[in-house]
């Protein structure tokens, strides 16, 4: 039977973190936190539980998350969020990985709770996530805030029953609060790497992602959840391309006014 290491990164979980750890006492052989400098109760919670804790400066969430791995004793990690627990049924399917190992990625169904209610449609169920793997076979990638594990060309993967539970989001207010921090993170990300936005741009991909959520991925049967998920959708993606175009105008204006300091004065 393999050894696993159970990895998570938090700040300021002090609400969410006993729910994760607990799911986990049963199947690992260790669980390690890498905590961005909580100053919530997060850090006392975890050692009563005889967790690993490590601080690191957050730069990012994949960053972090690689960061973590190097923190783990063994090379087999399940790797959760703090609001995150595994159900039943995964926790039996996992136990049955550990004692016969045979791919080097295992996903699973990631199923979100949102202020109270589990959705099952909304492009928010099955939600696939890889989080069982041998992290000598990949690492995280993807693009902030929006990571996930990807494995090495030719890394063999299996899908394993029992959903991962996710307690993404308790309040309305909190879904403004995340897609506002969310969508500066992803602007950002998409400023780096040259990405443009005009007004055409920022029409059609966030009416684009409304019509997806609502209307192709059936959000209309999560009732008024389901069309308040598929509005935010929406309006995440709007806030990431006005973001984008103000960051691509200042960088403009920042040319022209280099261009003007340093062109030639000519005298009368």
């Amino acid at each position: 039977m393999i050894k696993l290491s159970a990895v998570i990164i938090t700040y300021n979980e002090e609400n969410k973190i006993e729910r994760c750890i607990l799911s986990l006492k049963s199947i690992v052989d260790e669980i390690v936190v890498v905590d961005s400098f909580s100053t919530d109760k997060t850090e006392e919670i975890c050692l009563r539980y005889n967790a690993k804790f490590i601080k690191n400066p957050f730069g990012g969430y994949i960053e972090q998350k690689n960061f973590a791995l190097t923190c783990a004793s063994n090379d087999y990690i399940l790797s959760l969020d703090a609001d995150e627990a595994l159900s039943e049924e995964l926790k039996e399917s996992i136990l049955k990985v550990k004692s016969d190992w045979k791919y080097d990625g295992y996903y699973f169904n990631r199923f979100n709770n949102y202020c109270g209610q589990w959705i099952y449609h909304s492009n928010w169920y099955p939600d696939r996530k890889m989080r069982l793997f041998d992290r000598r076979k990949g690492e995280w990638g993807g693009t902030n805030p929006h990571d996930r594990f990807v494995l090495i060309k030719g890394g063999t993967k299996k899908h394993l029953k029992g959903d991962l539970l996710h307690w993404v989001l308790p309040t309305y207010d909190a879904h403004i609060d995340k897609a506002n921090r969310f969508s500066t993170i992803a602007a950002n990300e998409a400023f780096k790497i040259g990405r443009k936005a005009s007004i055409f741009t920022i029409l059609s991909h966030s009416m684009w992602r409304f019509i997806k959520s609502y209307f192709m991925n059936m959000g209309v049967l999560d009732g008024y959840n389901g069309f308040v998920i598929s509005s935010f959708s929406s309006y995440t993606v709007f806030l990431k391309y006005i973001k984008l175009r103000q960051l691509n105008i200042n960088e403009k204006n920042g040319r022209k006014r280099k261009k003007q300091k340093h062109s030639p004065q000519i005298a009368n």
